[in-house]
């Protein structure tokens, strides 16, 4: 049934954003939970490689671990959230992976630690499956990536508040408090979630103004209500080359982003000498940068269609200008023999593009499939993403760098996975191009011939 609201006399410029910038603010701190939960591990790194003895390819596999996890459970989370709904979709996942993430405080061991990073990979899974769906319910077309973007830059704030809390924590108390104290913040998240969120179409105080503002690109309000309509299944959703497109952007560029959140702190250590604290600051200005990049990706489109271009060809003509962006980290050792802060500076433009990237691609997702299929679009993406930085991880990351740190010459992996990291956004560009050239909204229910 279609929500029903009392009309409002309030001008629109009252109404438009009250509950719908609340509900992406849930999603923020969701989402910085989430990240700071998995970048705990690479901070607590000198401890435990002490404590347990680790070696770069243990790290690797317990990293791998993680990877394997979150991208299977990719595979299974979208469908699950597609049929829980957002609101209890969300809530157990969060509740989930905060207890994977307070569980790594009782490890003892180095296959601990697997198992530990495999739960916390396959509960993490749901967050963006779920946020995308969310901001799809809750937000116009237009304001998607503006809307994915403020959420996303959580990732970065979670990422800024872990250099600046977990090594202090762990000089102070233990390493052990860190991993409590972070996954604690998830049930403070739940509290909230229950309090205030609802779908549009059952929120008992949102106005008609902004439900019908919410759902302004769509003719028929009745499309935005809970139907009964069909799920979709994963082999169909394959069949379409959308799909595909959202598909190999993510699996080409995700792992960069695994990249800087899980090796970052021991690129400064080994490159720079840095230890403990002294990381916090250089690391947290990558972040800051990454925050700013996540916002300015959703407000690049959003300027461009206000100035009236397409919406498809904003989003394109945004993800080239950032793919563009990236490119310069191959300089990043040139840089930094001169100034360890030049190379601090040219990769966090690196990963700040990275992260307005990511506020646009998520919204491909919205903007070419149906609100049904979001969820399930995404979290194959997602699995493609986690797939792609195993094989990062394992081809790359766990031979390349365990057999140049034998040799002493660990700079030179580092300079291979730079250039790595400035070729593949141009590459995903280019093939999710070719796929789908004008990322408008399919038909599910279309004969293939007509798609």
């Amino acid at each position: 049934m279609i929500q029903t609201v009392p009309a409002t006399s309030a001008p629109v410029t009252d109404v438009i954003g009250k509950y719908r910038w609340t509900i992406c603010g849930l999603v923020f701190f969701a989402t910085t939970v989430n990240y700071l939960d998995r970048a705990v591990i690479s901070l607590l790194k000198p401890y435990l490689e002490t404590e347990f003895r680790w070696n770069s390819g243990d790290y690797a596999n317990i990293e791998i671990a993680f990877k394997l996890a979150y991208s299977l459970g990719m595979l299974g989370v979208g469908r699950i959230i597609d049929k829980l709904g957002t609101k209890m979709g969300y809530a157990l996942s969060t509740f989930l992976w905060s207890l994977a993430a307070i569980g790594h405080a009782f490890v003892s061991s180095t296959l601990g630690f697997s198992v530990a990073r495999a739960f916390l990979g396959v509960t993490e899974a749901g967050n963006f499956p779920a946020a995308i769906k969310t901001t799809a319910e809750w937000f116009p077309q237009k304001e998607r990536a503006l809307a994915t973007g403020i959420f996303n830059s959580g990732s970065n704030v979670g990422a800024i508040i872990a250099p600046l809390t977990v090594p202090l924590i762990a000089e102070s108390i233990g390493w052990k408090w860190a991993f409590v104290i972070t996954g604690a913040l998830g049930f403070v998240w739940l509290i909230l979630w229950f309090v205030y969120y609802e779908v549009p179409a059952r929120h008992a105080r949102l106005t008609k103004a902004e439900f019908d503002y919410i759902h302004s690109d769509v003719d028929d309000l009745a499309a935005a209500a809970i139907t009964s309509q069909p799920k979709v299944s994963w082999f169909k959703l394959l069949t379409f080359r959308q799909t595909w497109a959202f598909v190999v952007g993510k699996f080409l560029t995700d792992p960069i982003w695994w990249f800087y959140l899980f090796w970052l702190p021991d690129f400064l250590n080994k490159q720079y000498g840095l230890k403990g604290t002294e990381v916090a600051l250089p690391v947290a200005a990558v972040y800051v940068l990454s925050s700013i990049g996540s916002v300015g990706g959703g407000w690049v489109p959003l300027n461009f269609i206000r100035n009236g271009m397409p919406a498809f060809k904003a989003r394109k003509l945004s993800m080239l200008l950032i793919a563009l962006c990236v490119f310069p980290i191959v300089f990043a050792q040139y840089l930094g023999q001169l100034n360890m802060w030049l190379a601090v500076l040219v990769i966090g433009i690196a990963a700040a593009a990275h992260q307005a990237w990511s506020a646009n691609i998520f919204t491909t997702v919205s903007d070419m499939f149906p609100k049904r299929a979001v969820a399930s679009v995404t979290g194959i993406g997602g699995m493609a993403g986690g797939l792609g930085g195993i094989l990062l991880s394992a081809l790359v990351q766990k031979r390349m760098f365990v057999y140049y740190e034998s040799i002493g010459q660990l700079q030179t992996a580092y300079f291979i996975m730079f250039w790595i990291c400035g070729g593949a956004y141009l590459l995903a560009w280019g093939l999710m191009h070719l796929l789908a050239p004008k990322m408008k909204q399919i038909d599910l229910d279309a004969e293939p011939a007509t798609r």
